[in-house]
């Protein structure tokens, strides 16, 4: 499963908690894994990933956006990882809970 196959991944390569889902008692800063899309064709599967960063300040979220690309950028080094395909990041800040976050969504195809 590609979900786990991440979370695993930056688990070890980011220094801040990564979830799959927002815990009921946020630490400070963290990162959220979900999975907006996908699909599997011949064996070769394909996921839309959008990996959020969470923090107290919208600076600090856009920095933890930063070190989720680069450490993205070597995901298809893994095994069962054919590719990994940065397609675009923004402020995802939410407006009413004053939540700061950045997001970063990617398409991995996988087998």
């Amino acid at each position: 499963m590609i979900e786990q196959t991440v979370l695993q991944y930056l688990r070890a390569a980011l220094p801040c908690p990564v979830r799959m889902e927002v815990p009921t008692n946020p630490p400070k800063a963290f990162v959220l894994i979900e999975r907006t899309g996908g699909g599997r064709k011949n064996q070769i599967g394909r996921a839309t990933l959008a990996i959020q960063s969470w923090a107290g300040s919208l600076l600090a979220a856009a920095e933890l956006n930063e070190q989720v690309k680069a450490a993205m950028e070597g995901l298809a080094d893994l095994d069962g990882v054919s590719a990994c395909r940065f397609n675009t990041d923004c402020n995802f800040t939410d407006p009413q809970t004053k939540h700061y976050r950045y997001q970063a969504v990617y398409e991995i195809t996988h087998y």
